[in-house]
């Protein structure tokens, strides 16, 4: 097969097992390669820019620069760069914010080896790949009311176990107003005290302990 018809692929990943399973399933298929494997969401933006691949398989949680961040920053750059997430978080946060950045596809880790290579199909042809249970969680998470800026800083300090006093303190806003904040996040949330709103924020990947 002549290498203009071959689908060139980078691969995103700070764990190099990882890196190198996902190299082995993609280099078995005729029509695919791996030109280049990235450990960080900078060396993913850096190598985008040297090999240009046609799709890119994208961890989230990665050191240095996420990979929320490396898709904004890749897509900003390259109008017509083709990201699939690939990853082990299926929070409704963490799906809105890689689609929202500029993936066109989102998979879990425990995918298959056939679905990895359909999904690295169906996106090199320019359409959106997104199994039926990620579409769910991300209708679910467009019907969820938005936190402010505001209120996700409260949230994350909550996460971190501080008090209103001790929130209040490090934003230097009144007690009052972080307790009106953290009313409004409980409402948000749908739930009734500040330990379940931990619990919802990182189990939908708002917050990350």
């Amino acid at each position: 097969m002549s290498q203009s018809t071959t689908i060139r692929v980078l691969i995103v990943d700070d764990h190099s097992i990882v890196r190198q399973g996902l190299a082995t399933i993609i280099n078995r298929d005729p029509e695919m390669t791996v030109i280049a494997q990235a450990e960080d969401g900078q060396q993913a933006i850096d190598y985008f820019r040297e090999y240009q691949p046609d799709i890119t398989l994208m961890d989230l949680r990665m050191p240095v620069r996420s990979g929320v961040e490396a898709i904004t920053a890749i897509c900003a750059e390259f109008k017509h760069a083709r990201i699939v997430v690939l990853t082990t978080y299926d929070g409704d946060e963490d799906i809105y914010s890689g689609l929202q950045a500029g993936a066109k596809g989102y998979l879990l880790k425990d995918a298959k080896p056939n679905e990895l290579l359909n999904a690295i199909r169906i996106v090199h042809r320019g359409q959106q790949y997104i199994p039926p249970e990620v579409g769910a969680k991300l209708v679910q998470r467009m019907s969820n009311p938005e936190l402010s800026e505001r209120e996700l800083e409260v949230l994350r300090l909550m996460a971190q176990g501080m008090s209103n006093l001790d929130i209040a303190n490090a934003l230097t806003i009144g007690e009052s107003t972080v307790k009106s904040h953290v009313n409004r996040i409980l409402s948000k949330l749908g739930v009734s005290d500040r330990t379940q709103a931990v619990i919802v924020a990182v189990k939908r990947g708002i917050v990350n302990l």
